[in-house]
């Protein structure tokens, strides 16, 4: 390199002023509006206005959220291009507090919960009599989750030409639980009277049919369905959860087919709250206790209870025994 001179023009001069300076305040974002979540993708959540439900914005989440968790049925406030144009963006400023939660862990040793859904009204169970065969304790762990969370449960039998239903939900009829059949030549007045205008979250094994049912119930949704393997567990047809508007009001909210339910989140307690007529017995109980009776826990209240009460006792022990069997499957 040749030698050169240098001047005045080589020398860099500081404002001063440096950087813009950090600041914790917050903008208020008052010209936001309320959107429900409906999917999300890969850092991208699709939502509808709630003053325009026919109208789909896909939306990031601002930067003053930081890692705030935001899943399908959570009530958000967004910004931006809100015009549902294709390749719009908006922004999501602000997330409301959750009415519901379905929470689950992957499995009873994992510290970690994962909201599944959040807002849900209802939770339709969805169980094949048949191939897939019924497992009653993945039923038991998914009214666990419905119970603590705050959602009502409902138990939705399908493949009913291949199995009766009545000898499997009679397990369930100390719990006071809606059970309902959807088979495949049957009429699905009752299940749409049951979810008009609500919120609900269908959950259930792979292959179990609740592609199909969510196809019947909203034609337009085009949900993917596949036959069942040769080992007897389903494809994974759904592949992400979705929102979608049922022609008579409300939502259903379709989620990828399970095959394990970790319960690591919940408590004992949590449980019994969900049960009206042994909520207040409990608080006779001393600290600690499981509530599963003698001679794990030979104080408990629950075992002054007479009558039908004394049936659901026995019922929701059931409920408690599979939370405390350690096994998300």
């Amino acid at each position: 390199m040749s030698p050169r001179e240098y001047d005045e023009s080589d020398v860099k001069i500081r404002s001063g002023r440096g950087s813009r300076p950090r600041t914790k305040t917050r903008p208020e974002h008052a010209d936001a509006e309320s959107a429900m979540v409906v999917t999300v993708d890969r850092g991208r959540w699709g939502c509808v206005l709630d003053s325009d439900p026919h109208r789909h914005v896909t939306a990031m989440r601002a930067r003053e959220l930081g890692r705030t968790p935001i899943v399908v049925g959570d009530q958000v406030d967004v910004v931006g291009d809100l015009t549902g144009r294709p390749d719009s963006l908006a922004r999501i400023v602000r997330r409301s507090d959750r009415r519901t939660v379905l929470r689950r862990t992957a499995d009873d040793t994992d510290p970690t919960e994962r909201v599944v859904v959040a807002n849900a009204d209802q939770l339709l169970v969805v169980v094949a009599l048949a191939d897939p065969p019924p497992r009653t304790g993945l039923v038991d762990r998914t009214l666990i989750a419905a119970y603590a969370g705050g959602l009502r449960p409902i138990l939705c039998l399908t493949k009913t030409d291949l199995a009766p239903a009545a000898p499997f939900a009679e397990q369930f009829a100390d719990l006071e639980l809606t059970v309902i059949t959807a088979g495949r030549g049957e009429p699905i007045d009752e299940v749409e009277a049951l979810l008009a205008g609500q919120v609900t979250v269908l959950l259930g094994h792979s292959g179990v049919g609740k592609s199909t049912l969510v196809n019947r119930l909203v034609p337009q949704a085009e949900r993917a369905t596949g036959e069942v393997s040769g080992v007897g567990k389903g494809k994974h047809t759904s592949t992400q959860s979705v929102a979608l508007p049922l022609p008579g009001g409300g939502w259903v909210i379709d989620t990828p087919g399970i095959r394990s339910f970790g319960l690591a989140h919940i408590e004992p307690n949590d449980v019994l709250r969900a049960f009206s007529d042994l909520a207040d017995a409990i608080k006779d109980c001393p600290r600690g206790c499981g509530h599963m009776g003698p001679p794990a826990d030979p104080e408990c209240a629950l075992d002054a209870l007479t009558g039908a009460p004394a049936r659901r006792v026995a019922a929701a022990r059931r409920l408690l025994s599979a939370l405390s069997e350690g096994s998300a499957y």
